[in-house]
């Protein structure tokens, strides 16, 4: 498309713009391009933070456009860069038939376990070299992670990096703002502006609390889940193998959320917890007040029934499942794989 012609209208282009916010006026632009090559023009804008594309964009472009969250690898796309492509259709498999056994289980699980420690960046994904994968991480966090910071205008670099790692290590738990920016020594105005900036950046989200009894239960503080599991392990710099970390239970709960985003609307997934502590992992739901609920559990030998009395007694609407790392009783718990 060269400027000033008009293309004919049998002739279809297809414009690529990267890193559209970096443009002076990119909501003007685009506008201008659609409107004026309308049936011609199919224009991909992207952009690699939600928080420029929201300081930068002053129009909406209503009816104009249609957004995609581009995410780091999911577990099936994992295998299928690393082209297992058989593994792929066998996780197709063991996702869709409840009693399907696969022989090939524990080689997926095998997969699955590198999965949970270097998460989804493709170039991580691609390179075999252990070594190499923690060098691609870590320079994730010293460039990146370092642009975001000089962008989004973070006046203190130090505590950005300080409350991220913070963070990381708290994945799955409840984070209380205040506590937070006691510990950080910054205020929890700040605390807040630059948890917004990490959601806008995509290196984490919140996760919001599930209620009906504002007395009795928890209704505003929120848990932490990271977007990829690479990005947080680098954080906290801690690769060991699944089995032997303290933290296991927090890695599986943490691939739960991702999961669960690709089956699900963000917004219809919460967490319940009670004053009394109480707590269900995950609350999804799928119509007006019906859905279903998940606990997490690494193994299912710390599995007691009995704490989710309460729950199952209060929401008879949400039945609840367990998913556990393995299981081979599917009466008590389904797999992770499963899910």
């Amino acid at each position: 498309m060269t400027t000033g012609h008009l293309l004919h209208e049998s002739e279809r282009t297809i414009l690529l713009i990267d890193e559209i916010q970096y443009a002076k006026n990119p909501s003007n632009f685009l506008k201008y391009l659609f409107d004026t090559y309308d049936r011609n023009l199919k224009i991909i804008a992207t952009g690699s933070s939600a928080f420029y594309l929201d300081t930068k964009f002053k129009d909406s472009l209503a009816g104009r456009k249609k957004l995609f969250n581009l995410k780091t690898l999911n577990f099936k796309e994992y295998l299928l860069f690393i082209e297992k492509h058989e593994l792929v259709s066998e996780l197709i498999q063991i996702r869709s038939r409840k009693e399907y056994l696969s022989a090939r289980y524990n080689e997926i699980l095998n997969y699955f376990n590198d999965y949970l420690i270097f998460g989804g960046y493709p170039v991580v994904v691609l390179e075999k070299n252990k070594k190499n994968k923690i060098d691609y991480l870590k320079e994730l966090v010293n460039s990146y992670i370092k642009k975001d910071i000089y962008e989004s205008k973070v006046e203190n670099e130090l505590k950005f990096y300080n409350l991220l790692e913070l963070l990381a290590s708290q994945t799955t738990n409840i984070i209380n703002k205040n506590e937070i920016a006691n510990t950080l020594m910054i205020s929890q105005k700040t605390v807040e502006r630059y948890i917004y900036i990490m959601r806008k950046c995509f290196y984490l989200n919140t996760l919001l609390p599930f209620y009906s009894n504002i007395r009795k239960e928890i209704t505003k503080m929120p848990k932490i889940f990271f977007y990829d599991l690479g990005l947080r392990n680098v954080l906290i710099n801690n690769f060991t193998n699944i089995n032997n970390r303290n933290d296991k239970g927090q890695l599986l709960e943490n691939y739960v959320y991702i999961r669960l985003n690709e089956l699900y609307d963000k917004d219809n997934i919460r967490y319940w917890r009670t004053t009394q502590q109480n707590e269900v992992d995950f609350i999804i739901t799928e119509t007006y007040r019906k859905g279903k609920a998940i606990e997490v559990k690494y193994d299912t030998s710390s599995l007691k029934q009995s704490k989710y009395n309460a729950f199952k007694k209060y929401y008879t609407n949400y039945p609840l499942q367990f998913v556990c790392f393995m299981s081979e009783n599917l009466n008590i718990a389904l797999p992770v794989l499963k899910l």
